[in-house]
């Protein structure tokens, strides 16, 4: 029996012609003697109708069918009775009245509903286990799909704007300084191991060098870091170089690609240019790097206010070069002590001592520190937080930097609180994409006693910065630049380096990377340089957040065919597993485990 028809593609123009189906059984009803079976396949779902005295024999092959068992099924294509027409199905006009049943696969039980509200109700592990079956579903399907449009989508854009697509290898060099690596030993080269790449990073500059220009890739990565519900060990991402270019020029780029994107994918006209935000009024405003800015509640800075208060945290925080940052959740006054308990736990993660707050109720400001505050301060604050009644204002005194951060952990909480209580509305569809731009170049890591990287060692710094890499690297600005969307990191990249001498100053007096551990890590890359490396630059964007955003969920999981668990494991198929000791003599290498607990 060969298929003639998918089960989404019968219409009233088909009536009186035979067609052959094949599918999974989703429902079968037995009403009044009559038989429907729904039968589905990838495209959607078609009717099967059979009265028990014109095939006796099949009905009752029917009726003891177990759903999900796969059938091929001939017969008419029919009219549906007036009222019984089903308006939300391509083919609810018509139904094929069976003649010939062949049953492929009889199906189990299945351990849960593959139905989209009785599959949310069970537990995430039990879905991973039976992945095959979990992928059934109708959302999961519909995520799939979506994935699928958006790489084509991605794909068709680059290829009309003349980048080539290039394949780079997953087996690379151990590069340590990055995020933790997994490494692969080699059996051929005893005691020496290649690690999974991270990014194509190094490869795709060497194809500049190479003279490609517009490189891109939609490429496999791995990281051995903990898992989280937008970080999967191994993700994919859209990965871009391109030759002679500047900021301007990939800012332009990547917004033709979310434009072509999010009207492939939902019809949906994204405005362009997208707004840029720099860094530093990122954190300043809303505490974070990548800011949702589908809602206010923006960081206020009070340190000026409170230079000279009596109130000694405070006054003693700017004294010695902290800032004084505080917060509106405006209409949240309401708060219970476990929200509020929950507010100053994050905040304690964070390295704060507590949460300072005060309460406007009653026309009263209610709080353990407002008897320190002068009326001039309390007026201040009034000014300039907007405050009235209802409101709470939550305070945060540190370094700068960790007060923003404070703060802007508090602000996304709050607000999360504030959308429960239907005061603020988050709606996922709301698209607000922002360019982040003008990090630091350089960050000092005091554990290490040096500077290290803010992206990564080969992002070029902004041209009249560059005399103060010897004398301030942290006041130098790189040209990296981040694309936001709702609070989510889309993307990050930079212009590069294409200079070897200021290549190996920033690795060795800069960084301070050994020059042996440079040549042994970058030398090729150095060398290359030597040989016209063009200016360039490029961006990489989470193939798998993306997708996520678009499909309206908020774990990458749901849009990756057969996802990790938070503990690393493939659930299906049971990975990760032992090794033959055999397989361990082969690559040189024993195991030293620790006691089982």
């Amino acid at each position: 029996m060969k298929r003639t028809h998918h089960c989404a593609q019968l219409t009233p123009t088909d009536i009186g012609a035979t067609a052959t189906l094949t599918g999974w059984v989703d429902t079968i009803r037995d009403q009044g003697g009559i038989i429907f079976v729904d039968l589905r396949d990838r495209k959607g779902i078609t009717q099967i109708k059979l009265e028990p005295h014109d095939n006796a024999n099949l009905a009752d092959q029917l009726k003891h069918l177990k759903l999900e068992s796969v059938i091929s099924i001939s017969g008419l294509v029919s009219q549906r009775p007036e009222g019984t027409e089903n308006p939300d199905l391509p083919t609810g006009q018509v139904e094929v009245v069976a003649s010939a049943l062949e049953i492929h696969n009889l199906s189990e039980t299945p351990p849960f509903p593959l139905d989209d509200e009785g599959g949310d109700k069970v537990n995430d592990d039990l879905r991973l286990t039976y992945r095959y079956l979990d992928l059934r579903r109708p959302r999961m399907r519909r995520n799939l799909r979506m994935r699928h449009t958006v790489s084509k989508s991605i794909r068709d854009y680059f290829d009309s704007e003349e980048f080539i697509e290039v394949e780079t290898p997953c087996l690379f060099k151990s590069t340590p300084e990055g995020a933790r690596e997994y490494l692969v030993p080699s059996r051929i080269h005893a005691g020496e191991f290649y690690a999974l790449s991270q990014s194509p990073q190094q490869y795709k500059q060497i194809l500049m060098v190479a003279g490609v220009e517009r490189y891109f890739q939609i490429a496999r990565c791995f990281r051995d870091e903990d898992l989280r519900a937008d970080r999967q060990m191994e993700f994919t991402q859209v990965d871009v170089e391109a030759s002679f270019v500047d900021r301007e020029d990939i800012y332009a780029l990547f917004e033709g690609m979310v434009k072509k994107v999010w009207q492939d994918a939902l019809g949906i006209e994204i405005s362009t240019p997208i707004p840029r935000m720099s860094f530093h009024e990122a954190m300043n405003r809303f505490g974070v790097d990548k800011p949702d800015m589908r809602f206010g509640l923006e960081l206020v800075d009070l340190s000026e206010t409170f230079a000279e208060s009596s109130f000694k945290v405070f006054s003693g925080t700017v004294k010695n070069g902290g800032a004084v940052k505080a917060l509106n959740a405006k209409g949240l006054a309401d708060i219970t002590q476990g929200e509020l308990k929950g507010l100053e736990d994050a905040a304690k993660s964070l390295g704060a001592k507590g949460l300072a707050f005060i309460k406007v109720e009653g026309g009263e400001w209610k709080s353990p520190i407002v008897k320190f505050f002068s009326d001039e301060e309390k007026a201040a604050l009034t000014d300039k937080l907007a405050i009235e009644e209802g409101d709470i204002i939550f305070f945060a005194a540190a370094e700068w930097e960790r007060a923003c951060a404070i703060l802007g952990r508090i602000r996304l909480d709050s607000a999360a609180l504030l959308q429960k209580r239907g005061k603020v509305e988050l709606r996922p569809d709301d698209w607000r994409f922002l360019w982040v731009i003008e990090f630091p170049l350089m960050t000092y890591d005091e554990e290490q006693g040096r500077y290290v990287a803010s992206h990564h060692p080969f992002t070029a710094p902004v041209p009249e910065d560059i005399e103060l890499l010897d004398s301030d690297p942290k006041a130098v600005r790189g040209q990296h630049y981040d694309l936001v969307l709702n609070g989510m990191e889309l993307g990050g990249g930079s212009i590069r380096i294409h200079q070897p001498e200021l290549q190996q100053k920033v690795f060795q007096d800069v960084l301070q990377i050994p020059e042996d551990v440079v040549e042994s890590r970058f030398g090729y890359m150095l060398k290359a340089f030597k040989y016209g490396a063009p200016p360039h630059g490029g961006i990489a964007f989470g193939l798998d957040r993306m997708v996520a955003l678009l499909c309206g969920t908020t774990s990458i999981r749901d849009v990756i065919a057969f996802p990790k668990t938070q503990k690393g494991q493939d659930l299906m198929a049971q990975s990760p597993t032992p090794v033959a000791e055999r397989q361990l003599k082969e690559l040189h290498i024993q195991t030293d485990l620790p006691p089982a607990d």
